[in-house]
């Protein structure tokens, strides 16, 4: 059985982040199931110009070559794992301006989430499973959430991610959900659909280009 790609998207850039280290703990579970190839992206990678284009990127490739390598590298997976601070009960600037870099190379591969922050950043993750929608990703139920005590505890050297026995029952039972619906989506995706091209002109539909 080919293995799934599954992308690790690392939502926040600033400096002295804290994503690091949620994203290394559910790499290490990732990277325990057969079925599973990882690789982490990290907007960092991908320092796009804030979204000014044209038209969405669902109709033309988009003039950044940064934004366009960023698409082709989403194009390379079979699912992705977004794990995201919460700012102001929504996601970080840096990540939503990426997520309107693409938009095919999303088409119908799973999301899951990990978030971490106030409420586990559960307000972030709502947000990030309504954007999901749009961009005909299939956003998983099962997440994990990192509550502020457990986020104070492990940004201030006390604890680890996985000292936390929930948070490890909520990866296994999120992984296993991801599996599943990597596994039956890409039985049912057309690869061609999907590829990333940096290399074409810029060709703009008239009939869909919609400013904005």
């Amino acid at each position: 059985m080919t293995k799934l790609h599954i992308g690790i998207i690392l939502g926040t850039t600033r400096e002295g982040r804290f994503v690091d280290r949620p994203a290394g703990w559910i790499n290490e579970h990732l990277s325990k199931h057969d079925a599973i190839h990882t690789e982490v992206i990290d907007l960092r990678d991908y320092p796009m110009p804030f979204f000014e284009e044209t038209t969405s990127p669902a109709y033309a490739r988009p003039g950044s070559d940064v934004a366009c390598r960023w698409a082709a590298k989403i194009a390379e997976m079979d699912g992705f794992v977004f794990v995201t601070a919460e700012y102001n009960r929504s996601i970080p600037g840096v990540l939503k301006n990426a997520l309107d870099y693409a938009y095919r190379e999303f088409n119908k591969k799973p999301a899951a989430f990990v978030g971490y922050g106030g409420v586990g950043a559960a307000r972030a993750i709502e947000q990030l499973r309504l954007i999901s929608v749009e961009l005909q990703l299939v956003p998983l139920r099962n997440a994990v959430h990192i509550a502020m005590d457990q986020y104070l505890a492990i940004a201030n050297g006390e604890k680890q991610v996985g000292d936390f026995d929930f948070l490890n029952a909520s990866a296994v039972s999120m992984i296993e959900d991801l599996v599943w619906w990597g596994q039956a989506l890409a039985g049912a995706r057309n690869p061609s659909r999907l590829a990333a091209d940096c290399s074409g002109s810029r060709a703009l539909n008239p009939i869909t280009h919609q400013p904005g």
